[in-house]
């Protein structure tokens, strides 16, 4: 997630709230990893060997949204020539996560705030109400609190869901994540499309460091995997800036306050006799064990997620670590 004092208080909110069996509401702006706090907190709970179910509701039409959520019973409609579980059904002893939650209907709403209530729903077409054992878990990229006065939001659903809630901030408002978050992607797309990892040089990470990130963490992702891509970070720096970028810095720290991944790579150059290719082998080890250490970190040190996660046989994750002195 980061390693931002803003991204270690939500880290430490997860840690709390995880192992109570508590609905969450999870807010904040497009793009900044709500689905990985939500997927965070199923892994840090009881139910973590229990289903984890992912329902989009600004993906489905309102009038499809209620019965993808509590299923429908044969002839409930046209088309329904068999009967169907809905999501909840299918997340039984688990958890779901209902992202977007702001954009339920009304009538979608009401539902839900029952089932929250009285853990009961019954199907389309049913006469007979089905129980589930669900923990719910919601995300919303909109302020439910003002929606909630406007006759938008349900009001007592809103209440219902704001019990417990966890603000992720943009990416804006902690710089200090950029270059951690960077290594991340460079190993983990480097990986994925067979490619060798560029070192990012002081430049681009200053040009990194001042943008602003409308698209938060997912932009910031997209623009790593371009440079992956490419094979270089060049045209980060030299090429025009895209729309949206601002020269301003992003945030209090100053750009020159950002500690830069690529320690071998700052502290050697021309003066220590080395060649291009030495320097460069040595940023690229040095950002290798960076993104080894933030990936297992981040699966708190399970090597075989780890390995996973990074596209790699387990035996080559263990040799790696070994290298890196990660043991």
């Amino acid at each position: 997630m980061g390693a931002s004092p803003k991204m270690q208080a939500v880290k430490a909110m997860i840690e709390r709230v995880a192992p109570v069996d508590v609905t969450v509401l999870v807010w904040g702006e497009s793009g900044v990893g709500k689905e990985l706090v939500a997927r965070a907190l199923h892994a840090a709970s009881q139910r973590r060997n229990r289903p984890f179910v992912k329902v989009n509701c600004a993906a489905l039409p309102s009038e499809l949204l209620e019965s993808e959520l509590f299923g429908y019973e044969r002839g409930a409609f046209t088309g329904a020539s068999r009967s169907k579980p809905g999501k909840f059904e299918l997340a039984d002893t688990g958890t779901i996560f209902l992202d977007e939650i702001g954009e339920i209907a009304p009538s979608g709403q009401a539902k839900l705030l029952q089932v929250l209530q009285d853990r009961e729903f019954a199907r389309l077409g049913s006469l007979r109400d089905t129980r589930v054992d669900v923990r719910v878990i919601a995300a919303t990229n909109k302020n439910l609190g003002e929606l909630a006065p406007q006759g938008r939001f349900r009001e007592d659903l809103y209440y219902r869901l704001s019990a417990m809630s966890i603000h992720v901030p943009p990416l804006r408002e902690r710089p200090e994540d950029i270059p951690w978050l960077s290594e991340l992607f460079l190993v983990e797309f480097a990986a994925q499309y067979g490619r060798d990892a560029p070192a990012l040089s002081p430049s681009t990470l200053e040009r990194l460091a001042r943008h602003r990130w409308p698209g938060n963490v997912r932009e910031l992702q997209n623009a790593i995997k371009r440079i992956v891509v490419l094979g270089s970070d060049g045209f980060v720096v030299h090429a025009p800036a895209p729309p949206g970028y601002d020269d301003a810095p992003a945030g209090p720290a100053a750009p020159e306050a950002i500690p830069a991944p690529h320690a071998a790579a700052q502290a050697t150059g021309p003066d220590d006799g080395l060649g291009l290719r030495e320097i460069v082998h040595r940023a690229a080890t040095g950002a290798e064990a960076a993104a080894l250490r933030c990936v297992l970190e981040l699966v708190r040190w399970n090597r075989l997620e780890a390995a996973r996660r990074l596209r790699v046989s387990y035996k080559t994750l263990l040799v790696k670590m070994k290298l890196h002195g990660l043991d």
